[in-house]
């Protein structure tokens, strides 16, 4: 008997203990997930990547705003998608492939294959961005969504699954 309740009360503890790590680790996520979604909806649209900032295209996932600024492109894009490297690459090359390669993977299927060099589209899993020059033995990579920014800089071609030349 003495046994049979000890059990039990073993067993009940380890459940309280296990229920209560996980609400502690979903006050966690949900505590990172608000802060986050606080950085977004408070960043400062004064001055964008090209001297001047679109409210639209500076939104992110959910924020509406009221505005008749149409972006450098015209309505042709779309709006910016929640992952928008490939969407901003679609910008960077002369002719736009189409809303597809808002997807920075379907660039590797972009134009055609060929070596490094500047004006190469470089492909990573998930990433995709144009060679502008070279730096200190490092290819100089413009891209989007690059610390939620558009980003000119210095960067490791390792890990890259395509070279693209359109």
């Amino acid at each position: 008997m003495k046994l049979t309740t000890l059990s039990a009360a073993v067993a009940a503890v380890v459940m309280f203990a296990h229920s209560a790590e996980a609400r502690e680790n979903y006050r966690h996520h949900a505590r990172h997930r608000e802060a986050r979604e606080h950085h977004f909806v408070h960043r400062d649209l004064t001055t964008g990547p090209y001297g001047y900032a679109s409210q639209q295209e500076y939104s992110y996932p959910g924020q509406q705003f009221a505005s008749s600024e149409p972006n450098r492109l015209g309505a042709s894009l779309g709006g910016r998608p929640a992952a928008w490297c490939g969407w901003e690459m679609r910008q960077l090359v002369s002719s736009d492939p189409g809303p597809a390669f808002n997807l920075a993977r379907n660039w590797a299927h972009w134009g055609q294959s060929g070596p490094v060099g500047v004006g190469a589209v470089v492909v990573w899993p998930h990433h995709v961005g144009k060679i502008v020059g070279q730096q200190d033995g490092q290819w100089v990579v413009q891209s989007g969504n690059d610390g939620h920014a558009v980003r000119t800089r210095p960067r490791s071609l390792a890990g890259v699954i395509a070279v693209r030349w359109g």
